[in-house]
């Protein structure tokens, strides 16, 4: 096999394992709600659950990205791939509320052991120039993991509320045994391993020296607003109409379906021709107008309109800022894919503990406060860019 057909399809095998994790994930969407209910919990309680999730992330994304760096990429998220399976399957489990937060923990690990490593890995397998499209495909996994999983968890909580869970941990645990099997091994260089591992402290400061500084603020603000829609969705929807789980999994799925098309046959040349800086801001304007306009619409083909579009451009501003760290990364690809998912976890993690709070206490507050979030991210992306890189609105960065 040449060294392009077996990139191509260390490739596939990363999509595969991202599209898995992410629909372990989305399959316990539209049940959350329901589920909570035999604990007597609700908002509070749900995003403080994403919230712990989050914080786990945060702590252990730079320590897996530096550890890729060091000792390669397959064991990393083999490991990420059994410790979320079983997880998962501890949260069905679970009798206790506190069960639940120690269950999404471990969760939180599992995921930060799978995420760097397997952007970093992309950026392995493919040249600057193919770059967007490589991340491109593996959001369009992420994305296909999150439309096919919530329509799997509402077919599967007519079994029980439980299934879902347990049907989810098995999917991580069985791709984790493909990949021991199908996925390459890759060697680190030897710069990579002469690396010293920083703690999570000073890796955070270090940060703040990286040329992709204002990428990964980007990336936490914009977790952050988008937080605040996905934690509470559901909850809205639910007590505002009286949706289904079955009826939250339509929203979810036709969502995902457009941004795994755009993702797939349109990022690309989206990229070529505008860069991805102009992509991501001109969907950072658009998400913080749709996650607002959700407020206004009445049935469900306005809200599923709406929520389609929100869907959509934050599909597209993932990719792009991923692009963005990867190119101006150099060789220490998995140091910063792991910070990357730490701000990003950083505002998964205060995000839905807040939208938990403000929905108990008014439930169009998250929107609001998001669509406030989302618009002070597009000022804040636009300004830098004009000021210190105004060559990153040209399509090449070269």
């Amino acid at each position: 096999m040449t060294q392009q057909k077996s990139n191509k399809a260390a490739l596939y095998i990363l999509m595969f394992n991202m599209f898995i994790a992410m629909g372990s994930i989305g399959i316990i969407i539209p049940v959350m709600p329901e589920y909570l209910k035999i604990f007597g919990a609700a908002g509070q309680i749900l995003g403080m659950l994403i919230a712990t999730f989050a914080l786990a992330q945060f702590v252990f994304s730079p320590i897996a990205g530096n550890l890729s760096d060091q000792y390669g990429r397959k064991n990393l998220i083999i490991f990420g791939l059994i410790v979320t399976g079983l997880a998962q399957i501890s949260f069905g489990l679970s009798t206790d509320i506190w069960m639940l937060f120690l269950a999404r923990f471990f969760g939180g690990l599992g995921s930060a052991f799978i995420a760097p490593p397997i952007m970093a890995f992309v950026a392995d397998v493919t040249t600057y120039e193919e770059r967007g499209k490589g991340m491109g495909m593996l959001g369009a996994a992420m994305s296909l993991g999150f439309m096919i999983g919530p329509g799997i968890g509402g077919f599967l909580s007519k079994v029980s509320l439980h299934f879902p869970f347990y049907t989810a941990g098995a999917a991580a645990i069985i791709a984790a045994i493909l990949s021991f099997f199908l996925l390459p091994s890759t060697k680190p260089s030897t710069s990579q391993k002469a690396q010293k591992q920083d703690n999570l402290a000073k890796q955070m400061v270090r940060s703040v020296k990286m040329p992709y500084f204002v990428m990964l603020i980007i990336m936490l603000v914009f977790s952050f607003g988008i937080a605040n829609f996905q934690t509470t969705l559901s909850l809205f929807v639910t007590e505002k109409f009286n949706y289904t789980p079955g009826d939250i999994a339509i929203l979810l799925v036709v969502g995902g379906a457009f941004g795994v098309v755009v993702q797939m046959f349109i990022i690309t040349p989206l990229f070529n021709r505008y860069g991805e800086m102009k992509v991501v801001l001109v969907n950072l304007f658009i998400a913080s107008v749709s996650i607002y306009l959700i407020l206004f619409a009445s049935g469900f083909a306005l809200i599923l309109l709406v929520a389609t579009i929100f869907s959509t451009a934050t599909t597209l501003i993932r990719p792009a800022v991923n692009t963005l760290i990867s190119k101006l990364a150099d060789t220490e690809q998995g140091f910063a894919a792991g910070l990357n998912n730490a701000y990003m976890s950083l505002g998964n993690m205060i995000g839905p503990a807040l939208a938990g709070v403000l929905f108990d206490w008014n439930m169009n507050s998250p929107y609001i406060f998001g669509a406030i979030i989302l618009l002070a991210c597009f000022f804040l992306a636009l300004i830098w860019t004009l000021k210190k890189a105004p060559h990153l609105m040209q399509p090449d960065l070269k």
